[in-house]
Parts: structure tokens; C-alpha cells; sequence
């Protein structure tokens, strides 16, 4: 069944045409990935279809009655509301419900003694009784645990960008939807999350429009491509894979069609020129056929990025790390690291989020200085640093301003000499936009641009951290190839698996109280291979004569389960200690929420925020379990 059709859709940024007369239908089951060069206009596209934003020309037509749910790039909320006030504002009867639970339960936590809040509070607690909305609840709490966001009181206005993304994540995903809309939703989330996104909305009967860069993500998740390139749509039925297929066939195709009109338009010129006493005699349509092959406008393979700027020559000697404990607080993320780099490596870092994997870049960067232990750098190494955090530019600036700040010539690997500008077109910024504002350019364009002035640099040792956030995937792409061709070292931190598999050789893996471990080899064979130790781990498998038992056991009449004195204390304790872990947290966060420029105070805070985080998703297992034998013990009794 047809969803929602778009019909000759067409939208322009000032001078500039993002898509022209768009014509496509998404069907029900239908899981589509978006992709294109940053700034072509695929958020722009996102929104128009969501309805946040209005074409210039065109029709959407929706099915009567279609739900649809959008998660934005940058999501916007009510600063004041909380965690699940948030999550639940909606117009269905349940939202609503839960929406005003909520805000009644946050007014009672400030006065507890109003009785008509108390009464309220009954009142709602019934009706969610009667539509079985408790258990909306403990999905929107169960998805939000899964995304790292375990304080459901915290105040919106308090969470930094990546919290709020999560929280906006879980808002689209809890609520019943026809047709999902995610802009980026593997941004700010690590590998475990990832996989379980991937589970999530493989199990979804929504159809799925999105745009990510995560190529494995693509290829696990969607059955169709769409390609939004120079304002044109091209359409792939498929994954990932079979997209690159027909792309480079599409690509083929585009240059044997050009091929054949300029043999056809060389045969006509010659024809035309044959001198004046032919040319009296010759025929008006064969004029007109040459004009119109000469006038013609003709599809051009898309601009190719091309980095391949060169390096200072890097000695034996790069990086060595010995017996290095960095410390922070009560929490002691590095202890006792040693790690030898040499010229020529591929490092990964990788591990969940606030596992200190930065901490360990900013160490190796000089920006960081351990408790105990070395970090000697060689005496060649010229180091770059690309961070997540580093895009302060001046937006007033023009973009070849902001690269000629660090050259204005520089060499390439093949010995070429050229120009700034020639090297922002291999960015693909052409030369009307180079004297573009920054202000004006996409977060994804500005990131291209930070890349481009990190490696004008002329590094030796290149430190990255998430680089794959933010930069569409032919940019990516490209970036990989550079790297293959980089002489010198590269060490990046990563939640993107085909980047980690396609760019590095060896791990440095943070597998939190279990330690660092160092992996040789790419990330999917860790990965496997961590799966199996980990299975490995748990309890054997039963004996023939213990499952016997167990069968006989199962087949016995069951008796009702009661709680233990231990456990009985603990349920009547555990919503108060939970309670105590909320507050704790919330009073972190709130910290980390005012900022500041000490560094140190602040990744303590942030070891803190992630320490409770854990315990407080514990607890709240531990109490659904309990909970849940309450319920049984007291369904045994009736």
C-alpha cells in the first residue's frame, strides 16, 4: 500500500537548487536509506516530507490517517520539561495520559503534601490501569536505559546535544508509527547501541525513510536506496551493496551515452565545415541536429573527492605509552596502559561511550597529562588533531580564508604544487562557493571543511576522533582511499563499524571493568571473536542427567513462589535507592550543564554521570524483576 506520494517536489536556498520536480511513493515495508554529498539538501528533503518545512513548489499526499513520527537532526523541546514528559508529548488519548501522569508525579516530588494532586495522581494511575498503558511506560524507559539515559526526571535543558538526540530517539521510536523518519540516528550512540537499533527496527512493522552514514547499518537494515545527487532522485531497489552496483552502472551508462554524442556531434561539425559551396546546399534539419547535440546537457559523473596531499617523513620512532594511569575522581579509566606505535600504523579505539577513549587521544595529544607513567613522542612526528569539538570558526569568514589561515599552496603526494582554491574544488567546493560565508555552509559542509584544513597541514600522525559523524559517505569513502595512501600513522576512536573494518588493522579495545585488550586485526573479527569469549564465560551447558531433571521438575504442578526475607527487603528499599541514584545523577548533570573550561573537573564529572548511569540501570532491572514476582506471588494467591 501506498504511504505518502511525492509529486514534482522542488525547493531552493537562495541561489542555490537543493531538488527539482521530485517524483517518488513510499510503500508500506518499504526501508529506505537516503544518501548524497552534504549539502545537497537530504535534511532538507527529511523535513519537507515530515511536514516541518515547506517546498517552494510540488504535493505530498498521504494516505488518510497515516501516523508519521520524524526524528530530527537538531530536535527541539521544551527546556523545562523532563526526560519523560518529553518522551511523551503527543496527541493520542495514551500519550496524553501518561503525559499528565508524568507532569502530576513531578509536581507531587516538589509538594508532597497537596492532596489534590495526590487524588489526581490516583485518578490517572487508574486510567492508565484501565488502557493498558503501563506498559507504553515501560517501554519508553526500557528504550531510553537502551540509549544511555537511565535519569527519567532530568530536565531537558540540562542534557548536552547527544543526550537530547537519544531522548528525541526514543520519543520517535515508543510511539506507533506508519512511516518512521530518522536524520542520522546512529550519531552519538556507540557499536552495542548500534546493534540493537539494527534489532529494533528490523522487528518494526513501520516503513523506514532515513538518512545515516553507516554503510553496515545500510546494508543490514534497508531494502531500497534513494540517491539524491545535483537536485535529481535516482532510485535502487535493495541494500547498500546492490546500490554501489547500480550506481557504477547508472555511472557506465552516463559516460558511454556521452561518449556517443560527441562521436555523433565531431561527425556533424566536420559536415558543417566543408566549405562554403557545400554549405549553401546543406540541409536545415542536419544544421538543427547539430546544435541541439551541441546544446544539449548532459549528466556528469559526479565530482570525485581528491586528497591526496602529502607528509612530512616520519622517523622510526612515533608514540610510546609506559605504565600510563590517568585518574579521575573515584574512576580510573586508563591504569597502567603501555603501548608502542610505530610509522605506518592503523590504530582503532573502541569501546562504549565514557569508557575513556578520548581520555586516551587527549593523552596521546599532549592535552591530557597522565598520573603516573610517559607518553614520549618521536622526535618527527607532526600530529593533527581532528575532534568532535574543534569546529569554533569564525562564520563571518570565507571558506578560502579559513584554509588559507593554514596554507595557501601546498604539495601533493605525486609532487604537484597547487593552489588553496584548487584544493577546496577537490572538496568538492566550487569556486562561487569558496567565497561563500561559512555561516551559510551545512554542519556536514563545515566538517568537510575542518578535514580539508587538518590534512593542509601536512601531518605525519593523524589522531581522529569519531571522524565518520557528520560526513556523508562518498566523503568517506574518499577518506578511506586517502588513507590507504597516507604515508604516516593514524589513530582514530570510531562507533562505525565499516569505517573500523575498512581503515584500521589493530585495536586498542576498552571492555570497561574488564580492562584494555589489543587486537590484531579488523573490528568485525573482534567483535566475533568477543562474542564467543564472552559465551564462553557464562555457565556450560546442563548434563543429560540435570536436564532430565529439570524437564521432570517442569512438568511437576507449580508451586507458588515466594520471597525471600533478603529479597523482601530489598524490594521495600529499592524505590528509595533509586530515587537516591536519580538525585545524585541529576545533580551531576546539572553540573556538567554549566560547562566551564576546566577540562579535568569536567571528564570527572563525566566518569561520574556515567558510574551512576550504570547503577541506576541496574537497579532498575533489579526492581522489574522483583516487581515482577510481586505480580506473580500475588496472581499465585488469587
Amino acid at each position: 500500500m501506498n504511504l505518502i506520494s511525492i509529486l514534482n517536489l522542488s525547493k531552493t536556498h537562495g541561489e542555490k537548487t537543493l531538488f527539482q520536480d521530485l517524483t517518488f511513493g513510499i510503500e508500506t515495508g518499504e526501508r529506505i536509506g537516503l544518501i548524497g554529498v552534504n549539502g545537497t539538501g537530504k535534511s532538507t528533503l527529511l523535513r519537507t516530507i515530515a511536514g516541518t518545512e515547506h517546498a517552494d513548489s510540488g504535493q505530498i499526499v498521504h494516505t488518510s490517517n497515516i501516523r508519521v513520527e520524524f526524528l530530527p537532526q537538531n530536535p527541539q523541546f521544551d527546556e523545562h520539561l523532563t526526560v519523560l514528559q518529553s518522551v511523551f508529548q503527543g496527541d493520542s488519548p495514551v500519550l496524553r495520559l501518561l503525559y499528565e501522569y508524568e507532569q502530576t508525579l513531578t509536581h507531587l516530588h516538589a509538594h508532597p503534601d497537596d492532596e489534590q494532586m495526590q487524588a489526581r495522581l490516583l485518578r490517572l494511575s487508574q486510567e492508565i490501569d484501565q488502557n493498558n498503558a503501563w506498559e507504553m511506560e515501560a517501554n519508553a524507559k526500557n528504550i531510553l536505559n537502551r540509549l544511555g539515559i537511565t535519569n527519567y526526571d532530568a530536565v531537558v535543558g540540562t542534557l548536552s546535544g547527544g543526550q537530547r538526540k537519544r531522548v528525541a530517539m526514543a520519543r520517535a521510536l515508543i510511539r506507533p508509527a506508519d512511516l518512521l523518519i530518522l536524520d542520522e540516528p546512529t550519531n552519538h550512540i556507540d557499536n552495542e547501541t548500534v546493534d540493537w537499533l539494527e534489532g529494533y527496527l528490523a522487528k518494526s512493522k513501520a516503513a523506514l525513510l532515513m538518512i545515516t552514514h553507516d554503510r553496515y547499518f545500510l546494508d543490514r537494515v534497508t531494502n531500497r536506496i534513494i540517491e539524491l545527487d545535483k537536485g535529481k532522485l535516482y532510485s535502487y531497489n535493495g541494500n547498500y551493496a546492490t546500490f554501489l552496483e547500480g550506481k557504477a552502472a547508472r555511472e557506465e551508462s552516463t559516460a558511454a551515452s556521452e561518449d556517443k554524442r560527441q562521436n555523433l556531434l565531431r561527425r556533424e561539425l566536420e559536415w558543417l565545415h566543408r566549405g562554403a559551396k557545400a554549405r549553401t546546399t546543406k540541409q536545415k534539419a542536419r544544421v538543427d541536429f547539430a546544435t541541439t547535440l551541441r546544446d544539449q546537457k548532459v549528466e556528469k559523473a559526479s565530482a570525485q573527492l581528491d586528497i591526496a596531499i602529502g607528509s612530512q617523513r616520519l622517523g622510526k620512532k612515533v608514540l610510546e605509552l609506559t605504565d600510563v594511569t590517568k585518574s579521575f575522581g573515584e574512576r580510573t579509566p586508563i591504569r597502567n596502559l603501555s603501548l608502542l606505535v610505530g610509522p605506518g600504523e592503523r590504530i582503532g579505539i573502541v569501546g562504549p561511550n565514557g569508557s575513556g577513549k578520548s581520555t586516551l587521544l587527549n593523552l596521546i595529544a599532549g592535552r591530557l597529562q597522565p598520573d603516573s607513567g610517559t607518553v614520549d613522542t618521536g622526535s618527527t612526528v607532526k600530529l593533527a588533531y581532528y575532534t568532535q569539538e574543534s569546529l569554533d570558526m569564525n562564520e563571518e569568514m570565507r571558506v578560502i580564508e579559513y584554509i588559507r589561515e593554514v596554507a595557501s599552496y601546498i604539495k601533493t603526494t605525486d609532487g604537484e604544487t597547487i593552489s588553496a582554491g584548487q584544493m577546496l574544488e577537490r572538496f568538492l567546493f566550487p569556486p562561487h562557493q569558496q567565497w561563500t560565508p561559512i555561516a551559510k555552509l551545512s554542519g556536514g559542509e563545515r566538517r568537510r571543511l575542518y578535514l580539508l584544513r587538518i590534512l593542509m597541514s601536512e601531518p605525519n600522525v593523524l589522531l581522529l576522533d569519531e571522524p565518520t559523524n557528520d560526513l556523508d559517505i562518498q566523503t568517506l569513502t574518499i577518506l578511506e582511499d586517502y588513507l590507504d595512501h597516507f604515508d604516516g600513522t593514524v589513530i582514530t576512536v570510531s562507533h562505525d563499524r565499516y569505517f573500523l573494518d575498512r581503515a584500521v588493522d589493530r585495536l586498542v579495545a576498552f571492555e570497561g571493568s574488564a580492562g584494555i585488550f589489543e587486537y590484531l586485526g579488523m573490528y568485525s573479527s573482534y567483535q566475533a571473536e568477543r562474542e564467543k569469549r564472552l559465551a564462553s564465560a557464562s555457565p556450560t551447558s546442563p548434563s543429560p542427567e540435570e536436564r532430565e531433571k529439570t524437564q521432570a521438575q517442569r512438568s511437576e504442578k507449580p508451586r507458588a513462589r515466594k520471597m525471600t526475607f533478603a529479597e523482601q527487603k530489598e524490594y521495600e528499599s529499592i524505590d528509595e535507592r533509586i530515587a537516591s541514584l536519580e538525585t545524585k545523577l541529576a545533580a551531576v548533570q546539572a553540573e556538567l550543564a554549566k560547562g566551564g573550561s576546566d577540562y579535568t573537573h569536567l571528564q570527572q564529572l563525566t566518569d561520574e554521570e556515567n558510574r551512576l548511569t550504570a547503577e541506576l540501570e541496574t537497579a532498575v532491572e533489579r526492581w522489574a524483576e522483583l516487581n515482577e514476582l510481586a505480580e506473580e506471588i500475588a496472581r499465585t494467591k488469587n
